[in-house]
């Protein structure tokens, strides 16, 4: 239960799937109600494949590079804490690559669920590299299927909240939303900076050693 908590607490700070809320709502303004809840569905099903892949894949992915784990922590805690810096300056959807351009053209385009809504919105390399340090983490099978649980929960958690993204528009406005997105970008800059460090001491760790001896 105490992995369960902590998977999903990160991936959730991580994904942030309230900051998505506002371009979901901009997005699928013009579709009927059906329409968006099959958006979210496909949108949330599509998440869960890609951070699947990301969790079984991934390890081949760093030895065919020749990547460490470590290497791998600080890259993804950079991404990660920028990412939490785009949340506490207002600038996440730019981050993720959302600028006027884009934005149009995802109006204009009929599937919107894989991109960009769960690419790069959702599913981004920060949640990806968070996913790939997990699996290389938790060897023990019991970890895993919690990992698993966890990101499947994760999934189907996204899926509400983007059903729900007019809802929660119209409870909180922009300036709840505001304050929520900033509140979590606090939490992902913490997480991005553990990444960080504990890559940096895994590093650090032999030289650390050399010198006691």
């Amino acid at each position: 239960m105490e992995l369960f908590t902590l998977a999903f607490a990160a991936l959730f700070s991580v994904i942030n799937p309230f900051g998505t809320v506002p371009i979901f709502v901009s997005l699928t303004e013009n579709n009927t109600k059906p329409e968006r809840i099959r958006i979210a569905l496909w949108t949330s099903f599509n998440v869960l494949v890609i951070l699947l892949v990301s969790f079984f894949v991934g390890k081949y992915i760093l030895q065919f590079f020749g990547i460490s784990l470590n290497a791998l922590r600080i890259a993804g805690g950079l991404i990660i804490t920028s990412s939490g810096f785009s949340l506490l300056t207002g600038s996440f959807v730019k981050h993720k690559g959302m600028k006027k351009k884009e934005k149009m053209d995802a109006q204009r385009r009929e599937a919107i669920s894989l991109t960009p809504l769960a690419l790069p919105m959702l599913a981004g390399p920060g949640t990806i590299s968070l996913l790939i340090s997990y699996q290389q983490e938790f060897h023990l099978m019991a970890d895993q299927i919690i990992l698993v649980i966890t990101i499947v929960f994760t999934s189907c958690t996204i899926y509400l909240v983007l059903r729900s993204s007019f809802l929660i528009v119209k409870g909180l406005g922009a300036s709840g939303l505001n304050a929520l997105s900033r509140i979590i970008g606090f939490i992902v800059i913490a997480i991005g900076v553990e990444y960080i460090i504990n890559g940096s001491l895994g590093i650090l760790e032999p030289f650390l050693k050399g010198l006691k001896e």
